[in-house]
């Protein structure tokens, strides 16, 4: 098709329906896979963060070369489908086989076993993610149906982090044996993941859109990821941002399991704590598209990251009043996170086509660098969502949490409860007060695309 024309309402919804897996797959590990290990496997938090936090670098150590690898595959077959069935047909295996511990095992022998299953899924997981970001600068060359595009995709996002963070907990429950409850989260959460990736993956093009270089080696596709950082200080700066609300949101998703249980007392909390937030996000993410076009895509992300530091501030309050009062600034924070997550994902098109025109006018020949983007990109979030995992962990550890095994109940001291609300909200807020700072150097605006895209 035409890059320039607007997309089909098929297409909308075929890479929409990609991020009931993607949505799947970054909400359930990080919510349940540090408490599954602590809580249910014996392993201690330390090693627990360990494991998420290996198994994520792993991920990012993979991403460029697999951004390098979907150019090439574009350039060979004239689609970016390949790489994404592989995915969308590995991911739920390795995904059951996380949650499918032997319970004969021990504490060690669990924690192996969760690191190789998890590294094998995350492995999966970038072989359709990343040719998945690259492919909105290809199917448009229009700002304003970009936007459309990614709004779409951020409603169906929505709907999978409430049904997989709220469903896949329900599920855990049904089950008095909770390692038989986790297989079972797993195989039905498996088979909605597989569905909306393959889905999403159908709605790849067909043919190249413009040449794109072929890479030789594995180098070569690392020398491309530093190529576009160094290159485009669009890129970089939107980036970091992300990476940094990542971090934020990843904080705070991994705590959310502990928050119910330590601070509210139920365990059963995480499904209204999730409704609360993906209720209004889901509301919420056409007005950000609203918003955003009237006055800007960067301005409307300013304001909902602002939005999201006030929710995050008041709930500070839960360290000494904890209470159900939490749920109210949790919804705000979902419809500020409505905003966070459609609007950046809308203006990294942008970048790149902004890059393909520079190129061309430096003589470059304005080869496709889409897949190279989406690597580093893809690696820049992962490393955010998991070093959220990692910083919880180091909290859980510095404040004295006391993991444990199925059949032992223990009572955490007031210092762990206190860290698990701190990382809930203080620490969430002070980053993201850090990534608006880093906002504020992004320079690319509307006018600044249209020109280049005519």
């Amino acid at each position: 098709m035409d890059s320039a024309s607007n997309v089909t309402r098929g297409q909308v919804t075929r890479y929409a329906m990609g991020s009931l897996g993607t949505g799947g797959f970054a909400t359930l590990p990080g919510l349940v896979l540090v408490y599954y290990l602590t809580d249910s496997l014996g392993v201690t938090a330390l090693a627990a963060g360990a494991i998420v936090t290996a198994a994520k670098v792993w991920d990012v150590i993979i991403d460029p070369v697999i951004g390098g690898l979907s150019d090439n595959a574009l350039a060979r077959t004239g689609t970016r489908r390949g790489l994404m069935r592989i995915g969308a047909i590995g991911l739920p295996i390795a995904f059951v086989l996380t949650f499918a511990v032997p319970a004969q095992f021990g504490a060690v022998a669990s924690a192996i076993w969760v690191l190789i299953a998890f590294m094998l899924a995350a492995t999966c997981f970038s072989l359709f993610q990343v040719p998945y970001i690259a492919l909105p600068a290809e199917l448009t060359d229009d700002y304003r149906e970009r936007t459309r595009l990614l709004t779409w995709r951020v409603v169906v996002l929505t709907v999978a982090i409430l049904l997989f963070g709220a469903g896949g907990p329900e599920i855990r429950g049904m089950f008095d044996d909770p390692l038989v409850g986790y297989l079972a989260m797993a195989v039905v959460a498996a088979v909605v993941l597989g569905i909306g990736l393959y889905i999403g993956s159908t709605v790849a093009p067909q043919r190249p859109l413009l040449p794109v270089r072929a890479g030789v080696s594995i180098g070569r596709h690392y020398r491309d990821g530093i190529a576009v950082l160094r290159e485009s200080q669009p890129f970089r700066t939107l980036l970091a941002t992300f990476m940094l609300q990542g971090l934020a949101t990843g904080l705070m998703l991994a705590a959310a399991q502990f928050v119910a249980r330590w601070v509210l007392g139920d365990e059963g909390a995480v499904t209204p704590l999730f409704a609360s937030l993906i209720a209004p996000a889901l509301l919420m993410a056409p007005v950000w598209k609203a918003i955003a076009d009237r006055i800007g895509k960067e301005r409307g992300f300013r304001l909902a990251s602002t939005i999201f530091v006030v929710a995050t501030l008041a709930l500070t309050a839960m360290v000494w009043l904890p209470g159900w009062w939490i749920l109210a600034p949790v919804a705000l924070a979902g419809a500020a996170y409505a905003g966070m997550q459609t609007l950046p994902m809308a203006m990294l098109p942008d970048v790149i086509a902004h890059d393909r025109t520079v190129q061309e006018r430096q003589g470059a020949g304005g080869a496709a660098r889409s897949g190279v983007f989406g690597g580093v990109w893809t690696a820049g979030e992962t490393t955010g969502m998991a070093l959220g995992a990692t910083v919880l962990s180091i909290v859980l550890a510095i404040t004295g949490y006391i993991e444990t095994t199925a059949e032992v109940e223990v009572a955490q001291p007031d210092a762990a409860v206190t860290g698990i609300a701190v990382a809930f909200s203080l620490l969430p807020a002070a980053l993201m007060l850090l990534s608006l700072i880093v906002l504020a150097r992004y320079r690319l605006r509307e006018h600044d695309i249209v020109g280049t895209s005519a």
